[in-house]
């Protein structure tokens, strides 16, 4: 069948073939977002060893993300290093098709690419724009509160791994633990800021995209990199605020990892900013191959507490 009806179709289905490669390259580099949110959460299993800045200068060298994934997998196995990547895959289908229906209730369809768009008058660029970033929106927010609660289960079972718990083993267990001690705001535990970071780097990024575009660059090739560019700036920029995310998913709950004295008592996600912003611990995680050592500052009342003995999950 040919017409309109048909190109949705197809349409639809090409949406559907790059989520799912999508879902495939988020599921192969789970070990090290795994990694990545253990290192976040200020975990550091692996002691610093003595190494040299690019400028000669002594410094303490932590372990990069592959030494990290590593020491993951030789305390839990292959296995072990996907803990947490069945709510993230739910959560990621929950949030295209919630955030993909709430866009089409509001009447916000998805453009399709024009291969003309350099033949566009300023008003009809400035319009496309408008409307793609309205729909943006739409799509980022619905999609991030709808699947939420499914990240603070994965991020809670991957947090597990600091203190040997096992109060997280599957989602529907997930779900009782997280009614049954903090009720309905547990499921949306460091919702804010993770907002506040996508939405505000999505505006940056999209705003600072069209202004150089329009004015600078002309060429499809280049518009490209400018955009890659464009997104990795602003993601970098905002970085801090998913790091507090993250803290504030896990604070409060029954996990070692999200209490003293391992991670303070926060009131809320500002009092984490707060904290970690006293202890310059806000880009923690943005470095992945080049990691060093964080000069802490001291508290008054710390005292000498031991790790965690690590074991296996029976």
């Amino acid at each position: 069948m040919d017409g309109p009806f048909a190109e949705n179709q197809d349409f639809e289905v090409n949406s559907w073939i790059k989520f799912g490669m999508h879902l495939g390259v988020s599921a192969a580099l789970h070990p090290y977002e795994y990694s990545k949110t253990l290192i976040q959460l200020g975990y550091e299993p692996i002691a610093a060893i003595p190494g040299k800045s690019w400028s000669g200068k002594p410094i303490m060298k932590l372990p990069n993300i592959f030494q990290y994934t590593g020491h993951i997998k030789r305390i839990d196995g292959f296995y072990g290093c996907y803990r947490g990547l069945a709510p993230k895959l739910v959560g990621s289908v929950v949030a295209m098709v919630v955030s993909e229906r709430v866009a089409d209730k509001l009447g916000l369809n998805q453009l399709e690419e024009n291969k003309h768009d350099t033949d566009l008058s300023e008003e009809d660029e400035y319009a496309q724009f408008k409307q793609k970033l309205k729909r943006d929106i739409v799509v980022t927010v619905s999609g991030i509160v709808a699947s939420h609660p499914f990240h603070v289960i994965s991020v809670r079972m991957m947090a597990q791994f600091i203190g040997r718990e096992t109060l997280y083993r599957s989602i529907a267990g997930s779900i009782v633990e997280i009614w049954k001690t903090e009720g309905i705001s547990g499921f949306f535990a460091g919702l804010v800021p993770k907002l506040l970071a996508d939405v505000a780097c999505l505006v940056l990024s999209s705003s600072a995209i069209y202004i150089v575009n329009k004015f600078f660059i002309k060429d499809k090739l280049a518009r490209q990199y400018n955009g890659a560019l464009m997104q990795f700036s602003c993601s970098s920029l905002l970085y801090p605020l998913l790091v507090v995310s993250t803290c504030s998913t896990v604070s409060g709950s029954r996990l070692m990892a999200g209490q003293p004295p391992i991670m303070p008592a926060y009131a809320n996600w500002v009092d984490c900013w707060n904290d970690l912003q006293a202890r310059k611990e806000l880009k923690r995680g943005g470095s992945l191959i080049w990691r060093t050592q964080i000069r802490r500052t001291p508290r008054i009342s710390d005292g000498f507490v031991p790790l965690p003995s690590l074991a296996r999950y029976q």
